[in-house]
């Protein structure tokens, strides 16, 4: 019996005005989701409506999340609007789950037109936690600020929206599902694919994966703590590192993706990977890592728990990056950071003579650097490093960059980190995070921030803290003139620059759902004393910060929610 097209149907709605997607796109409660009613349909379409209908016919779009709660219930609506907008191929990951940097990769892959990404990254999940939805472009990464604001500019006049409710899509079935539509000559099509395969493939292709598994697994292997916060990254870790490359498979924690993420914030630092930390401590391990949510973070530990801060991650991957055979094969065409990234990385490029960019915050930013052929390699503070094999940072691609340089090196993480600082110096790095902070008051405090040291004569004014003494040499907004397109990009950060080359910056950030996050970052550079306390070294520093912002009156915060 045939059954006849299903149905497509335009329904009408009404606007709302906060929609706007961030560099992390819509975050949101998902409780918003939840109760506003067509909340999640009207973003969608404004989604599909930014993309030219001759561009949307008959085109192939990439759907994955990080498994959170609602994300099965959003990726089946996405489906129901992906057909009666017009697109003809889904590809989705099975069980609708598929890490940030697999979508990345599958985008390149089967030349997409963009991917959907339902993601509210490191935040918590579960009924009282956030939900998010990202949209990528045909490059595979982050869409820039036209698109999205174009998206936004639809979001607020949304009058109706298309869907064919009655197509169910099954998510747990590896394969192809065609459904006929109604006014539609070819039938759309569905395709579950392995969320693992891809992403595992592209990195056969960046590492040496028989040296990864001699260190592994091999008559002189080393012992490794894997902890996945239980988020999208656990069955890329059992399935390459464990399966493939030989870790013993309690070697790997958390590795199954829940909703709530077993009630943990899945955020890779220190505070928030606690268990990673206190199962390094006894030494047990020679080198330990962490994961966010959807697997685009990552956190670096060595034996007894010795960190690495991001900042000095990308730095040592970048002085070794030979170690990596991708980079044997392909050179290095440019070394970036986000502009709050400690200098660490500015040191390797300097003395490799490799061109440094730094830029606002926000991994599209990379992206069009890559596309443009002068890109390699990239990190942000905020626990993000990757290369130029994808759009978005890659946690995992950043460990197994980690293990590459210990197979080649056959140093302890904290002896390869050592060496580096005597080699090249050290910046002492951390951030301070204010959290939930009453958002008038953020910005009250930011304004205020800005008249003062924007006034001349904060130029040469110098501070003095104990016997430290620091004079500003430059003070700004930092803005961002990209070298590839000559786009302007303002108000990335209030950045105060002393004359020692130590810098104090303080930004409002858009990744959480409720109030604002205030962060203040504090980067200092030691040729000689390079093995102490980094708050004991940068606690003048941090002095100066809070007399400058005045943030614990302001906001009525005694002290930071985290630091790292």
């Amino acid at each position: 019996m045939e059954t006849s097209p299903l149905q497509v149907l335009t329904v009408p709605t009404a606007p709302y005005p906060d929609q706007r997607p961030g560099a992390s796109g819509l975050r949101k409660k998902v409780r918003v989701f939840q109760s506003r009613k067509n909340y999640l349909h009207n973003f969608i379409q404004s989604i599909f409506s930014s993309i030219d209908l001759r561009d949307r016919q008959g085109s192939t779009v990439v759907v994955g999340g990080d498994g959170r709660f609602f994300n099965q219930t959003a990726i089946k609506v996405i489906v129901q609007m992906a057909a009666a907008n017009g697109v003809g191929r889904l590809i989705i990951g099975h069980h609708g789950v598929m890490s940030t940097p697999a979508v990345s990769c599958v985008i390149r892959k089967y030349k997409a037109i963009g991917g959907i990404i339902l993601t509210a990254s490191h935040n918590p999940g579960g009924p009282d936690g956030d939900f998010g939805i990202k949209f990528n472009t045909a490059n595979g990464g982050p869409a820039k600020e036209p698109v999205t604001h174009k998206i936004f500019q639809i979001s607020r006049t949304m009058e109706e929206f298309a869907i064919c409710p009655g197509l169910q899509v099954d998510l747990n079935t590896l394969g192809k599902q065609a459904f006929d539509l109604e006014n539609k000559f070819k039938p759309f099509t569905v395709e579950i694919v392995d969320s693992v395969e891809s992403h595992a493939n592209l990195l056969r292709n960046v590492f040496d994966f028989a040296a990864l598994k001699d260190l592994l697994s091999g008559e002189n292997h080393i012992s490794v703590r894997l902890d996945a916060m239980h988020g999208v990254v656990g069955p890329y870790v059992k399935r390459i590192l464990c399966e493939e490359l030989g870790c013993p498979i309690n070697s790997a924690v958390n590795c199954v993706p829940l909703e709530d993420f077993g009630g943990q914030h899945p955020d890779p630092n220190l505070i928030y990977a606690a268990e990673l930390v206190d199962s390094m401590r006894d030494g047990q391990y020679d080198f330990g890592a962490a994961f966010d949510g959807d697997g685009d973070r990552n956190m670096i530990l060595g034996k007894h728990g010795f960190f690495v801060s991001p900042p000095d991650s990308v730095a040592v991957i970048a002085d070794n990056i030979f170690c990596i055979p991708y980079f044997q094969h392909t050179g290095v065409r440019g070394f970036a950071r986000s502009m709050p990234t400690s200098a660490a990385l500015d040191r390797v490029a300097k003395a490799t003579k490799i061109e440094l960019y730094e830029t606002p915050t926000g991994w599209k930013f990379f992206g069009n650097l890559m596309d443009a052929g002068r890109l390699s390699l990239c990190g942000e503070e905020s626990f993000g490093t990757g290369g130029d094999h994808i759009r978005e940072k890659d946690g995992l691609w950043a460990v197994l960059a980690w293990l590459s340089i210990l197979a080649a090196r056959r140093k302890s993480v904290e002896d390869i980190l050592k060496d580096h600082w005597m080699k090249y110096g050290r910046n002492y790095f951390t951030r301070y995070d204010y959290e939930n902070v009453d958002i008038d008051a953020a910005c009250e405090m930011m304004e205020d921030v800005e008249l003062l040291i924007s006034d001349k004569s904060f130029i040469k004014q110098r501070f003095a803290v104990g016997d430290k003494i620091y004079q500003v040499e430059k003070a700004d907004n930092f803005e961002y003139t990209d070298p590839v397109d000559s786009t302007i990009t303002r108000n990335q950060g209030l950045r105060i620059i002393f004359s020692d080359g130590s810098r104090i910056i303080f930004r409002l950030s858009g990744t959480g759902s409720d109030g604002a996050t205030v962060r203040i970052y504090i980067d200092s550079y030691e040729k000689e004393k390079v093995f102490e306390d980094t708050q004991v070294m940068l606690a003048p520093l941090a002095t100066i910060a809070l007399k400058i912002s005045q943030l614990h009156h302001r906001t009525g915060r005694v002290g930071p929610s985290v630091i790292t």
